[in-house]
């Protein structure tokens, strides 16, 4: 019998706090905001230096990509 009581009152809470926590109705121009992704900032534009592009153009020759690339360029910049 106590058992009885208790599932229906913890039966009783739960229904009442979900009808507690249905959301009202948005304005329309409230639901057209949450539907339009947020837009990303523009990149900053990154600025190369001379020595850069060169070692650039030498890694592109050789076929370098990945792990290499990014070695050689280090090597090739700081040289």
């Amino acid at each position: 019998m106590q058992y009885r009581i208790t599932a229906l009152v913890t039966a009783a809470l739960i229904g009442s706090t979900a009808i507690a926590q249905t959301p009202s109705f948005a304005p329309t121009s409230q639901v057209a905001a949450a539907r339009t992704p947020p837009t990303k900032p523009a990149k900053a534009a990154v600025v190369r230096t001379a020595k850069s592009l060169d070692c650039s153009k030498q890694a592109d020759a050789k076929g370098l990509h990945g792990k290499p690339r990014k070695s050689f360029m280090s090597s090739c910049k700081h040289a």
